[in-house]
């Protein structure tokens, strides 16, 4: 039988690599060799310079876009889904307590809000993608949003109907409410807003590698300079100097675009994003208090605290406190909504929708006292009147309110807006502008050194 064998390798014989080691070290004892390896180790840096500096920014620049196109909206829907709940819990029960008069309007508006409740969790599922929680708090809201609005038709039913058992239903919805939609929603909000968090740390972080690579680059043409000078006497080389040059000029343009952008950014949160985060609570926190107002009169006593309160007006002045800080007249505290809210705005447009907002809890919370006064001197129909009526109610104050932070929430949007699209504007341009100048300086190194090695010829 026959058998094939590996001819064993030949004795003394290296590997490739070795040998290629051998073919440096003979060429760098010359100096055409020795000119060859500097030109192309300094022809490598600025090539890494350009390419890091071309990665960064465009991440860093993805991430900008992500902030204003993707990340802050996102977060602007799940605020929206909380306040459709809130207003829609609010609405219902001020259309239970208006009965058939105001059934209409009060219908369309609750209509309006859960339609728009539903809508914004479609839009917010299809991008909660990569969100584990945001996805999680999704389907929670799915699942208990239909059990919430039958349990609203339940009670409209039986008020219509004359039944108790109205109100009974009522408190019930807004128990679920209270227990599973908002606190789901506000979840969802949560988790947007830490999603926001992350894109701003993500553009805002400095392009360390970049601006390594870049002082490597420019210390190395720098040297290489110099030990041409003191080999030739010649100040200048050509090439190598406008290599120098491409690559300060994209290091400058680095360092200046990207302290830009992070400045723009850093002022659309602090007096874009964070204000709106802000008002957002304001607005919710005003929607509550409006709502646990409306089921004073509905619960009539019925749901009390552990030391025997009335459980909604307790909600109601916790609500108050939040909103414009203790007490029920004077300036907003500084760290109540309204309080923050002023201190955030950064001009007089901003400020005034706030002012004007503050200026109406006031007068809010005084025609509630005097509505709590009726109601505790069994005056059930004047008590109805100062909350629900057309003229002088609360409910009057409550829509003055809701419209100055409106007004505040679309000043502070175009603030953000306008912000973060000059920070994301600054690194427009720069990842192509990098690469192109990189290519020059790899261009005018591999000519500079040419030209001192053509004298060797």
């Amino acid at each position: 039988m026959s058998t094939s064998s590996v001819a064993p390798p030949a004795p003394g014989r290296r590997p490739a690599w070795a040998e290629g080691l051998d073919e440096l070290r003979t060429a760098s004892t010359t100096e055409p060799g020795r000119l060859r390896l500097i030109g192309a180790a300094l022809v490598l840096l600025v090539v890494v310079f350009g390419a890091v500096t071309a990665w960064q920014v465009s991440d860093r620049a993805a991430a900008a876009d992500d902030v204003v196109e993707r990340s802050q909206p996102l977060t602007s829907d799940a605020a929206g889904i909380y306040r459709s709940l809130a207003d829609a819990d609010t609405t219902a029960a001020g259309g239970f307590l208006a009965g058939e008069e105001g059934g209409g309007a009060t219908r369309d508006r609750y209509d309006r809000d859960i339609a728009t409740a539903a809508e914004l969790l479609v839009k917010a599922s299809r991008s909660a993608h990569g969100s584990d929680d945001a996805a999680a708090q999704i389907a929670r809201l799915n699942r208990q949003l239909p059990r919430y609005t039958g349990l609203v038709e339940t009670a409209r039913a039986n008020n219509r109907q004359g039944l108790p058992l109205g109100g009974a239903y009522l408190r019930y919805a807004n128990e679920r409410m209270r227990a599973e939609l908002l606190p789901a929603a506000r979840a969802l909000y949560d988790a947007e807003a830490r999603r926001l968090a992350a894109d701003y740390d993500e553009a805002e972080a400095w392009p360390w590698c970049a601006v390594a690579a870049g002082v490597v680059a420019i210390g190395a043409l720098g040297w290489a300079q110099r030990r041409l000078y003191r080999r030739t006497n010649r100040v200048f080389n050509p090439g190598l100097l406008v290599a120098t040059a491409a690559s300060v000029a994209v290091l400058s343009w680095l360092v200046a675009g990207h302290a830009v952008a992070r400045a723009g950014l850093t002022d659309s949160y602090e007096h874009g994003a964070r204000s709106l985060r802000v008002l957002v609570e304001a607005r919710i926190d005003a929607l509550q208090a409006r709502g646990d107002e409306n089921l004073t009169l509905v619960a009539r006593g019925a749901v009390l605290t552990g030391d025997q309160r009335d459980f909604y007006e307790v909600g109601f002045r916790a609500g108050m406190r939040d909103l414009a800080g203790a007490g029920d007249h004077g300036a907003a505290r500084a760290k109540s909504r309204l309080g923050t809210a002023l201190a955030l705005a950064d001009d007089d447009a901003g400020r005034g929708p706030v002012r004007e907002a503050l200026t109406y809890v006031r007068q809010w919370q005084a025609r509630h006292a005097q509505a709590r006064a009726a109601d505790e001197k069994g005056d059930y129909d004047r008590a109805l009147a100062k909350v629900i009526g057309a003229d002088g109610s609360t409910g009057e104050s409550f829509d003055r309110v809701a419209a100055g932070l409106y007004k505040a929430l679309v000043h502070e949007q175009g603030e953000f807006r306008s912000a973060a699209d000059g920070g994301r504007g600054a690194l427009a341009g720069l990842p192509v502008g990098a690469g192109a100048l990189a290519a020059l300086a790899a261009g005018g190194t591999v000519l500079g050194i040419g030209r001192r090695l053509a004298e060797y010829r």
